[in-house]
């Protein structure tokens, strides 16, 4: 069996590999944020001695005279439009309980889906006796929120045929504070994969399908076995998320893309050792930054 031996190495202070990221007001729980009373207070503060203090740890937003702090670590908290991926945990009466990452469970209602084929039409009794023959527990999902409630649980659809129930593929847990918001988060990246990048931080990583299966309604799982080559490919970008998230960088589709381009020099295996960490993330960073000029 074959062991691999590590000397160990002094490391570099944080500050030195943050770049432009560095420039953000991070504070901890109890730091002072304002004195200034003309502020509102958001998320994340409270009042105290006529002063805006921070509950939480994490970076300090402004919007007008609105000051909240966002968590750098946390639940998902839902918002409208969002697009989540997801495990079915319960089948309940004409509704499937989904665990998304947020502090309560999903809800995806019978009613919410598309049926096989695309039907519309009402719900009836024989749909609902069939619900576990459209999605059961264990299964993954691709869905967009629909509605919170005001607990905080999230109600979501998939009346679109590009969510449903997903196939083979690799998933990625990370913080959903680490998802950059965009207009689309499914990717079809150029390295023959794609990935969708859930707001509630699960990362679906999967081949790429050569032709989308629009009679499915989004309920068939392709499960044909995948081609080494595309299996290598999965694995890199994998690696790639776990390094990105472990530098606390962003995700999205080009940073993904940079990520993946760098580590090209280098075997799957080897990519998270900490001196290949970080050099792929210096060149990562660096072309990064001469996109955004």
């Amino acid at each position: 069996m074959a062991m691999e031996m590590r000397l160990p190495k002094a490391r570099k202070p944080l500050s030195e590999s943050l770049g432009r990221d560095s420039k953000k007001h991070l504070v901890v729980p109890g730091d002072t944020i304002t004195t200034d009373t003309g502020f509102m207070r958001g998320h994340g503060t409270y009042m105290g001695e006529e002063k805006l203090i921070a509950s939480v740890a994490g970076s300090v937003e402004r919007v007008n005279k609105l000051i909240c702090v966002k968590a750098l670590k946390t639940r998902y908290n839902g918002e409208v439009g969002d697009i989540v991926v997801g495990r079915i945990t319960e089948v309940q009466q004409k509704r499937w309980k989904v665990e998304t990452n947020s502090r309560l469970d999903s809800v995806l209602l019978l009613s919410s889906m598309n049926l096989p084929g695309g039907e519309l039409r009402r719900r009836s009794a024989e749909d609902e006796l069939a619900m576990r023959g459209f999605l059961q527990e264990g299964d993954l999902i691709s869905a967009e929120v629909q509605a919170v409630f005001s607990d905080g649980a999230v109600s979501l659809h998939t009346r679109s045929l590009k969510y449903g129930k997903l196939g083979q593929g690799v998933l990625v847990q990370v913080s959903p504070s680490l998802v950059k918001r965009q207009k689309t988060h499914f990717h079809d990246l150029p390295c023959g994969a794609s990935v969708i990048l859930g707001n509630n931080g699960f990362i679906w990583i999967y081949p790429t399908p050569e032709h989308k299966d629009e009679d499915a309604g989004g309920f068939i799982a392709n499960l044909e076995p995948v081609a080494l080559s595309d299996r290598e490919v999965i694995s890199r970008l994998r690696n790639c998320v776990v390094l990105l998230v472990t530098q606390r960088m962003m995700l999205y589709d080009t940073s993904i893309l940079y990520c993946y381009e760098a580590s090209l020099a280098h075997q799957i295996k080897d990519i998270l050792k900490p001196e290949i960490m970080e050099e792929i993330m210096l060149e990562t960073r660096q072309r990064l930054l001469e996109q955004e000029g």
